[in-house]
């Protein structure tokens, strides 16, 4: 018989606030992460920082901020705001529910409410130095894992402000790198929220004039159909312009940070640009047809906001709703009827939606018939068991997932090495249509686009897709690499906010195996392999080396540990809406002459 083990009051632990976010770092960062993607954990802990700049600025202290990151990965962020209170300054950074946030004669408009930010960016760093400067006089305090190490005060001839560095702890990041290009996209959505106020980052400058219009015209470009129709007042900002693209697409944004998955703004904005429109035409078209092609942005302040986690990322105030839906359709409105031209753009675009959908809703009837006769079920798709609730995220550590992936031989090496609680498999007959330049309605009558379609779950909408993940697991060859290709292509040019809401990756895979009789190394480039020959040769021994051509070579045994926890994905990014269109035409259109060209000159020598 098993003995139960001891539980009494011995047991009973209580930690500190610090010690607690050290613990469990995913509660008040979301996910950790080395760098490679842009909400990992250690642009959130950048983020707290730049935010606390950004609220000095929202309160008419400060108007520039500098940012700098070592090569020992030492982050420095210095603003010109009204500085801590030197007399509070420890506590400030170090003890959870403690800050000016909390009073709204001191930060009417600010993200931070909830007082855990700095302090969790503290907790997190291996090391931590604040210092405070007002009226001529500073204060400072340095941090070890949280724990304070020493303090100074005195004079000084600094500017007012406070200066913040750290270094994210190895300990809980692990062997992780800034991604200076995250970090400058994430700079200009600063600048446009805050005109007037101005980033310093590497030498380059991110400062706009004209807040979210900037942002829109930087989006879309040449691609919109009108000049965006764009108001700003105090809490409210928004832009929209309607473009020939597919779906909608939206930056919103909460006291100035990014809210990913939306919230009661965005749904509170999306409602008044149908209801500005429909009442300018006394017509009651759907909501479809009016935002489709739409791409807009709206920014809200809110004294008090509800956030459904600690980063953020959806608003849940619904007492904002009725007056923003109300304030954006009164600004429509009155916009169309003093530019008569741009609402006969938008009308008729309306319209052609309309049509097009009418159209689609024919042949998705067809198809759907078609497939109901050939099986019941998709017969490229090994699916996997688990599934998050409809419209919900699935947990940390609980994301499904479905790999893409070309022929029998590569599907069948995934299929036997996944596992089949989380991971799907849909497996391509051949190379897929190249969609550049056809319409939505050919993905319903070609049997491989409309299974892809069905087995994601996005004929209808991209809101019931299936997956948290789409893998595309694509040979490293030039046939490969061009089914890659195909495949992006079918994404970017139809199901753009698939991309753009972070769900599509490419894995990688090894190129090549490099052992000896004691040890095996899997090697992802031609100096990994180099490196791992020149090791494993040491003392004469064999070295064998092995080029896997393709993911068929690689044994179920070997390929699951390439899709495992330790899996290498590369996500998809997407710079700029407007950057897709010339992208897919200059490499999926039917300027082959220009293409060649294009290849020949940037030729490299095979090493």
């Amino acid at each position: 018989m098993t003995t139960a083990p001891v539980y009494d009051e011995s047991k009973i632990k209580t930690l500190s606030s610090l010690e607690h976010i050290r613990l469990r770092p995913g509660m008040y960062i979301g996910r950790l992460g080395n760098g490679n993607h842009p909400d990992d954990g250690i642009y959130i802990l950048l983020k707290e920082v730049i935010d606390n700049a950004v609220d000095e600025f929202i309160m008419g202290a400060g108007k520039r901020v500098e940012i700098a990151i070592d090569e020992s990965n030492l982050v420095r962020v210095r603003d010109y705001g009204r500085g801590i209170p030197l007399g509070k300054l420890v506590e400030c950074v170090s003890i959870i529910n403690t800050g000016g946030k909390f009073n709204t004669d001191a930060f009417q408009f600010s993200v931070g409410l909830n007082g855990v930010g700095t302090k969790a960016v503290n907790a997190l760093s291996s090391f931590f130095r604040v210092t405070a400067f007002r009226d001529g006089q500073f204060a400072a305090a340095t941090f070890e894992q949280g724990a304070l190490k020493a303090e100074e005060s005195g004079a000084t001839t600094e500017k007012t402000g406070t200066l913040v560095e750290f270094r994210p702890d190895a300990q809980i990041f692990g062997d992780y790198a800034f991604n200076r290009d995250f970090i400058r996209k994430r700079l200009w959505r600063y600048a446009y929220l805050n005109a007037g106020l101005r980033f310093v980052f590497d030498k380059e400058t991110f400062y706009s004039t004209n807040g979210l219009l900037d942002l829109l015209e930087a989006e879309i470009r040449s691609t919109q159909l009108y000049d965006a129709i764009y108001h700003r007042e105090k809490g409210l900002e928004f832009a929209f312009s309607h473009t020939d693209g597919y779906g909608e697409h939206y930056f919103s944004f909460v006291n100035g940070t990014y809210t990913n998955e939306g919230g009661t703004h965005l749904s509170a904005f999306r409602e008044g640009i149908l209801k500005g429109i429909n009442e300018y035409a006394g017509k009651r078209y759907a909501g479809e047809d009016v935002r489709e092609g739409v791409v807009g942005a709206v920014a809200v302040k809110v004294r008090e906001p509800i956030f459904e986690s600690q980063t953020k990322n959806k608003l849940g105030n619904t007492d904002i709703r009725a007056d923003i839906v109300a304030k954006v359709k009164a600004v429509v409105t009155d916009f169309l009827y003093k530019h008569p031209e741009t609402a006969e753009i938008i009308l008729a675009k309306v319209q052609q939606n309309a049509r097009v959908r009418k159209e689609l809703q024919h042949v998705r009837k067809e198809a759907k018939a078609k497939a109901r006769k050939v099986a019941l079920k998709i017969p490229q798709l090994k699916d996997c068991k688990y599934h998050p609730s409809r419209g919900k995220p699935s947990p940390p550590g609980r994301e499904n997932m479905i790999f893409i992936t070309e022929g029998q031989s590569a599907s069948g090496s995934i299929v036997s090495a996944r596992d089949p609680m989380t991971q799907a498999v849909f497996s391509l007959k051949g190379k897929p249509l190249n969609v550049h330049g056809h319409s939505f309605a050919l993905l319903y009558k070609n049997d491989e686009m409309y299974n892809l379609m069905r087995a994601l779950n996005i004929e209808e909408s991209i809101g019931d897709l299936r997956y948290d993940k789409i893998i595309l697991a694509t040979d490293a060859d030039v046939d490969g690499l061009h089914i890659r290709n195909l495949l992006l292509t079918f994404f970017l040019t139809f199901f753009e906010n698939i991309v753009k809401r972070g769900h599509l990756y490419i894995l990688e895979t090894p190129l090549f195996r490099v052992r000896n009789r004691r040890e095996t190394v899997y090697c992802y480039s031609d100096a990994e392999r180099a490196a791992a020959e020149k090791r494993l040769a040491a003392g004469r021994q064999k070295v064998e080396v092995t080029r896997f051509k393709g993911l068929g070579e690689i044994s179920p045994k070997e390929f699951k540990q390439f899709i495992g926890p330790d899996m290498r994905l590369q996500q998809v990014h997407i710079d700029r809406l407007s950057d897709v269109p010339d992208i897919l035409q200059f490499y999926m259109g039917r300027n082959t002459p220009e293409r060649r060209e294009f290849i020949m000159a940037n030729l490299r020598p095979v090493q």
